[in-house]
């Protein structure tokens, strides 16, 4: 007998596995719900203060040093680029981190 319906299970059996398959995905769709807007500006605002802090951190400290230690260079604009480089990298890992836990997650879905 030819069966026309593609999506009609022969057997009891069929039919467990396409409810369980089916539950399973909503099971997953709910637990990986897409991030929203405020995830987004978190993600910005952590971004930011990982970048900020190291900097104005880098600052503080050449101006200290520049009041301590007067010399030919500028401490405050050395620490300055230092703290920069450094906030940068720390953003960049951020970055990265949260790239692979995306890709982790689709591979699991996959």
């Amino acid at each position: 007998m030819i069966d026309n319906q593609q999506d009609t299970p022969t057997s009891d059996a069929d039919f467990a596995k396409q409810v369980q398959a089916k539950a399973s995905r909503k099971i997953k769709a709910r637990r990986h719900a897409a991030p929203g807007i405020w995830f987004g500006l978190g993600m910005m605002g952590l971004i930011g203060w990982s970048v900020v802090v190291p900097t104005l951190v880098g600052a503080g400290l050449g101006i200290w040093l520049d009041g301590r230690y007067r010399g030919p260079h500028s401490w405050t604009l050395a620490l300055l680029i230092v703290g920069l480089a450094v906030g940068c990298a720390n953003a960049w890992h951020w970055v990265i981190t949260e790239e692979r836990s995306m890709h982790d997650d689709d591979k699991e879905d996959k």
